[in-house]
């Protein structure tokens, strides 16, 4: 079977849309890079080295230096599909961070979004 496409696009060619679909709705690029960070432990320049290298979403999630533990709190329906209930590892991580952005946009407070008591 071969692979999704979003696992081969490059992690750079969508971050641009996340920053768009937040700003548009009165949020910042730095709260969508401190989600990106929050997710995948990765620190701002490495994050920004992965937009600078083109990296596919499949290595960008299997190279994050820690993904965030608390992400299994993350629940809710992205694309149709609950994410709770996605199988294939990868495709949960991308369509997590899918459903944080959204609630990103729809003005959830980032101590919320990042599962923070």
């Amino acid at each position: 079977m071969s692979k999704h496409k979003i696992y081969t696009m490059s992690f750079a060619s969508v971050y641009p849309h996340y920053v768009k679909k937040a700003e548009k709705k009165g949020r910042t690029k730095t709260e969508v890079d401190e989600i990106n960070r929050w997710l995948t432990g990765y620190r701002q320049d490495g994050l920004e080295a992965q937009l600078e290298k083109q990296t596919d979403f499949e290595t960008f999630f299997a190279e994050a230096p820690r993904m965030n533990p608390s992400r299994n709190l993350i629940k809710g329906v992205i694309c149709g599909v609950r994410v709770e209930d996605i199988e294939e590892p990868t495709m949960q991580e991308i369509r997590y961070l899918d459903k944080l952005i959204d609630e990103l946009a729809k003005g959830k407070a980032m101590e919320k979004i990042l599962r923070k008591n």
